[in-house]
C-alpha cells in the first residue's frame, strides 16, 4: 500500500525502533587489527602518515594484542620488518624471523585471540617486489610461488591461526595448501587474497612497512581496478585451489566487489579497510570537517551491509571502544 497508510518513518521514529529492524550488524567479532612488527623496533615507532598506528617490537605486538582482545576483537593481522632485507626475501620464511616470533609470543600470552599472518615477500625484498625477479626486472609468479608457500609453512609452524597470501601470484593457494597438508597442518585455514586491486590507498602502509617497490609499480600482478568481473574470476580460482576465505582490498570505492564476491563464492568474506582510507578519515577529523566516530561506524557497517564477514581495520580498537559505549 502506498501513502498514506504507508509511512516508512514509522520504525524511525526511535533509537529502540531502529534496533529492532536493524538489517545489518557491526561488532568487535567483526574486526582484525592489522600489526607492523619491526625487528628494529625499541618498543613504539609512531608512523607519521597513519595516526596513532606504530611500529612495535614483539613485546610491544605482545601487549598490542592483548589490548585488542579485551576489546573482543577477533584476531590480529602480522606484518613484518625484518632488519636486513635481499633480493629473494629470504626474512619471510626465516624460522626466527620476526614474524613467527611474534606469531609465538602473542599465542603464549594471548591463546584464545587469532593470529592471521600475512605471505608476501615485498615486504623482506631489496627490490619492494612481491616475488623473484627475472634478469628484465619483471616477476617471476612460478619461482616466487614457491617461496610463499615456503613462507606459509614457516608462519604455521609458529602458530599462525590462518595465513594471508597477499602477492597475487597466480596459483599460489594451490600451492600453500598442498604444502600445508604435506608438512602435517592440514588445519591451518588461509585466507586469500583474491581480488587485490593495484590501488592508490596503499601509500601509507608502504611507508610504514618500508615496501614500496624500489623501480616500476605492481600493475602486472595486482588487479585493474575497472575490473569486477575479473574479481570474481579470481575469487573462483582460489576456491577451486583450497581457499577457506576470500578477500577483496581495499575496502571503500569496492563495495560493489565485495557484494558479488560474497554472491559468487558463499565463502566468508574479508575486505581490507586499507592505510590510505584510515588516514583520509584521521586527516579529515583533524581538521574538523567529519565526525571521527560516526564517520568510521557509518564506513564500517557500509562494509559488512557490502557483504563482508570481517574487516581488516586500523580503526578496530576505536570501533570496538565505541560500540562497547553504546550497549
Amino acid at each position: 500500500m502506498a501513502f498514506p497508510q504507508t509511512r516508512m518513518r514509522r520504525m524511525r521514529a526511535s533509537a529502540s525502533l531502529r534496533g529492532l529492524v536493524r538489517e545489518t550488524e557491526l561488532s568487535s567479532a567483526h574486526f582484525v587489527l592489522p600489526l607492523f612488527v619491526s625487528e628494529t623496533a625499541s618498543g613504539r615507532e609512531p608512523i607519521a602518515t597513519m595516526p596513532g598506528v606504530e611500529r612495535l617490537s614483539v613485546a610491544a605486538a605482545v601487549e598490542e594484542a592483548g589490548a585488542a582482545s579485551e576489546l573482543g576483537i577477533a584476531a590480529v593481522m602480522l606484518f613484518g620488518i625484518p632488519a636486513e632485507k635481499d633480493e629473494q626475501g629470504s626474512g619471510a620464511w626465516d624460522e626466527e624471523g620476526v614474524v613467527q616470533l611474534a606469531t609465538a609470543a602473542i599465542k603464549r600470552a594471548h591463546p584464545g585471540l587469532l593470529v592471521i599472518t600475512d605471505v608476501c615477500l615485498c615486504e623482506y625484498t631489496a627490490h619492494g617486489h612481491c616475488g623473484l625477479l627475472r634478469e628484465d626486472g619483471s616477476v617471476d609468479n612460478d619461482a616466487s610461488v614457491e617461496l610463499l608457500a615456503r613462507t606459509a609453512v614457516s608462519q604455521a609452524r609458529a602458530g599462525a591461526d590462518l595465513v594471508a597470501p597477499s602477492d597475487m601470484m597466480d596459483g599460489r593457494v594451490r600451492e600453500i595448501r598442498t604444502e600445508l597438508d604435506g608438512d602435517g597442518l592440514t588445519d591451518t585455514p588461509i585466507l586469500a587474497y583474491s581480488a587485490k586491486f593495484a590501488s592508490a590507498f596503499y601509500g601509507p602502509f608502504r611507508d610504514a612497512a618500508g615496501s614500496t617497490p624500489a623501480f616500476g609499480d605492481r600493475r602486472a600482478y595486482q588487479m585493474d581496478p575497472a575490473n569486477g568481473e575479473e574479481a570474481v574470476r579470481e575469487a573462483l580460482l582460489d576456491v577451486q585451489e583450497g581457499a577457506d576465505m576470500v578477500m577483496v582490498k581495499p575496502a571503500l570505492a569496492y563495495g560493489d566487489v565485495i557484494a558479488s564476491v560474497k554472491r559468487a563464492t558463499r565463502l566468508p568474506v574479508a575486505t581490507y579497510n586499507v592505510s590510505g582510507e584510515y588516514a583520509m578519515v584521521k586527516a579529515a577529523a583533524a581538521a574538523g570537517y567529519i565526525d571521527e566516530r560516526v564517520t568510521v561506524l557509518e564506513i564500517l557497517t557500509s562494509l559488512r551491509r557490502a557483504g563482508a564477514d570481517t574487516i581488516i581495520t586500523y580503526h578496530a580498537k576505536d570501533a570496538s571502544a565505541w560500540l562497547a559505549e553504546q550497549r
